[in-house]
């Protein structure tokens, strides 16, 4: 994904006091936040501003002469009480070693985001390297990787996939388009669902439209997907309103739930299996996200 992401302004009014701990854990997390690690001076207001996930970017936002210097800012913030994901050049790439090895051990890694990910071996691979257990997001971006995403999804210490829908459209020739995207985001979540993890991270919206990247979180909602890069921490809570369950929808979790204990827990037919399912699933993420039903 090659579009780059704009500057989180340190004077734009959010804090810079960080936020050691975040509420919301990686496998439900809907906003990720890419902050340009060639901007250190911005991390600590991507910290304590409200996405779920943030992703200090060392691959694509950073010009070639400057990733050591970028690779430093982040081990060094990391090593001083920051907590973050981290974008981490592709396989393919010189700069691939380099990151891992200065990464490796750093206290405050959640984990890291593969660029242009286009096979379980490359993720495999980067598991190893990097150890420790660390979790590898996959971030597929091209027709390979999407057409490898069920392998992928199998790999030996992948945590999530995302969708890098920029290089991804620059390398088949697609459309923005719902209709002409629906099929690699389909891919994404099918191949999720085989491989046992997470629902997949959308691409980002770019600009500061909010009636766009509402309509476009829509779509990642309507796909399957449940979480959404994001560029600047203006789009933050359009996308974290929007993936979130309504309070309408946990009215009708808590009812659901509340009336199948009442009878017992007793399953009357097959309709109420699905929809036990899914209230289940609308009350474990309005828990996650602080979502009350409207008050009565």
């Amino acid at each position: 994904m090659s579009t780059q992401a704009p500057d989180v302004a340190a004077d734009q009014g959010v804090s810079t006091e960080k936020r050691r701990t975040r509420t919301v854990p990686a496998k439900l997390a809907r906003s990720w936040l890419l902050v340009p690690a060639t901007k250190p001076e911005n991390f600590n207001a991507a910290d304590a501003s409200a996405a779920d996930a943030i992703i200090l970017d060392i691959e694509d936002a950073v010009d070639p002469s400057r990733k050591p210097e970028a690779r430093e800012a982040v081990v060094t913030w990391l090593s001083e009480g920051g907590r973050a994901w981290v974008r981490i050049n592709d396989a393919t790439t010189p700069y691939w070693s380099d990151d891992l090895l200065a990464l490796r051990g750093a206290p405050g890694l959640e984990g890291v985001m593969l660029a242009k990910t286009e096979s379980a071996d490359q993720v495999e691979h980067t598991a190893h390297a990097i150890g420790d257990g660390v979790p590898v997001i996959a971030l597929v971006e091209s027709a390979v990787g999407i057409e490898s995403a069920t392998e992928i999804a199998r790999a030996e210490g992948v945590f999530r996939l995302a969708f890098g829908s920029g290089d991804f459209r620059r390398d088949t020739g697609m459309s923005a388009e719902k209709e002409a995207m629906a099929y690699p985001r389909a891919k994404l979540v099918v191949a999720s669902r085989c491989g046992n993890l997470p629902g997949p991270i959308d691409g980002p919206t770019v600009g500061s439209n909010h009636p766009l990247l509402r309509e476009q979180s829509g779509t990642t909602v309507v796909m399957g997907m449940t979480g959404k890069l994001c560029l600047d921490v203006e789009q933050v809570p359009v996308i974290n309103e929007v993936i979130s369950p309504t309070p309408t929808d946990v009215a009708w979790a808590n009812g659901f739930l509340a009336d199948f204990e009442a009878r017992g827990c007793v399953i009357r037919d097959g309709s109420d299996l699905p929809r036990l399912g899914r209230a289940r699933k609308i009350a474990e993420l309005a828990d996650a996200f602080n979502v009350s039903a409207p008050a009565t």
